[in-house]
């Protein structure tokens, strides 16, 4: 299998969009009911993430099988961390936001993080209360639980952290 990453565009934003489906019906299946509701991400947010250079496409084959947003600091909702700190709260950094894979393409998040080290040495991620499975593969890449950082929305995250 020949795997690669490349930066999306807007001719693939139907098969961004079945991905995206087919992560949402897993989370509902593993219990996470309130992450990603009412239409998010939309079409729109993965066009704006494309438009500003900052979404990203999984592929086997050729085939997308996943999808993420790499996107640089500052980020607005990393700006204040409740119940712990930041491992380092410097800038630059990047975040990486919406990951979304099929189901049955295995080894996603380590490819994904494994590209996004090699642009950066500081990266932050987060990710809902009851999204169990990301929560598990977040800290088996070696990210560290930082504290809780809050949406624009006002919707609670669980934040983490890497540097090398």
């Amino acid at each position: 299998m020949n795997r690669t990453i490349t930066k999306a565009n807007p001719q693939q934003v139907d098969d961004i969009m079945n991905v995206i489906a087919a992560a949402k019906k897993i989370m509902r299946q593993s219990g996470n009911m309130h992450q990603w509701t009412n239409n998010y991400p939309s079409t729109d947010v993965i066009l704006h993430d494309i438009e500003i250079g900052g979404g990203y496409v999984v592929e086997d084959d050729g085939t997308i099988v996943a999808y993420f947003a790499f996107l640089p600091s500052p980020d607005p909702t990393y700006a204040k961390i409740y119940e712990g700190n930041w491992i380092e709260d410097t800038l630059p950094y990047h975040v990486v936001h919406r990951i979304a894979s099929y189901p049955d393409a295995h080894g996603v998040f380590k490819s994904i993080m494994d590209f996004c080290f090699a642009h950066d040495s500081n990266i932050r991620i987060d990710t809902h209360r009851d999204n169990q499975i990301m929560q598990h593969v977040i800290l088996k890449q070696g990210f560290t639980y930082c504290g809780i950082i809050y949406l624009l929305s006002g919707d609670e995250r669980l934040a983490y952290q890497k540097t090398k």
